[in-house]
């Protein structure tokens, strides 16, 4: 009996293929997640300028493209439910960053004071992307739930209220644990050593 392309063990499959390079991975991912990537690139699509010149289905068609160039993920989870979530960060990272690129020619930010915004940052490609996973990694050894809320409100784009549902806590709780972060981030990007 063949495997459904849902199965928890398709999916784990799929990105462990993703993780070796294997660009087929990317557009098998794409195709199995579809109808969820559209509502992200939709839901990013609405924060963005009234005459952006992208669409959502043109967001997801990008976001394919660099995830067909992905390459040396750290290793996953064991299970398919902590892969898909992984998945769904890495989506929401790279839209957030395909969106950046897309409008930098158009405006630039004389204040960098916002979170999203700092991790916007100078930087470009790896080595750009090798300093968020480090500020990250760090955050999350203070706290991994921190991480967590800075992942689904930056990369992912949710507002504190889905944030609270996906966490299964009060808003209350995602607004303390959001202020933590983003003062501990900003002090991280501006500490010793920073420019």
């Amino acid at each position: 009996m063949a495997q459904s392309a849902g199965a928890p063990a398709t999916i784990r499959q799929l990105m462990t293929d993703l993780r070796s390079g294997d660009e087929s991975a990317a557009g098998r991912l794409i195709e199995l997640f579809y109808p969820e990537l559209r509502r992200m690139a939709a839901a990013r699509m609405q924060r963005e300028r009234t005459d952006h010149t992208w669409q959502p289905t043109v967001l997801v068609n990008e976001l394919y493209l660099e995830l067909s160039r992905v390459n040396g993920l750290p290793p996953g989870g064991s299970d398919a439910e902590s892969e898909k979530a992984a998945f769904f960060g890495l989506a929401g990272f790279l839209m957030k960053r395909l969106l950046i690129h897309h409008a930098r020619p158009l405006y630039r930010r004389a204040d960098k004071t916002g979170i999203s915004e700092s991790l916007e940052g100078p930087g470009s490609g790896a080595e750009s992307l090798k300093e968020i996973e480090d500020l990250l990694e760090r955050l999350a050894r203070v706290d991994p739930v921190l991480r967590q809320v800075v992942e689904m409100k930056v990369f992912e784009g949710l507002s504190r209220e889905e944030v609270a549902v996906r966490m299964g806590c009060s808003l209350r709780t995602v607004a303390r644990h959001w202020e933590f972060a983003r003062h501990w981030l900003h002090d991280a990007m501006s500490g010793p050593g920073r420019a």
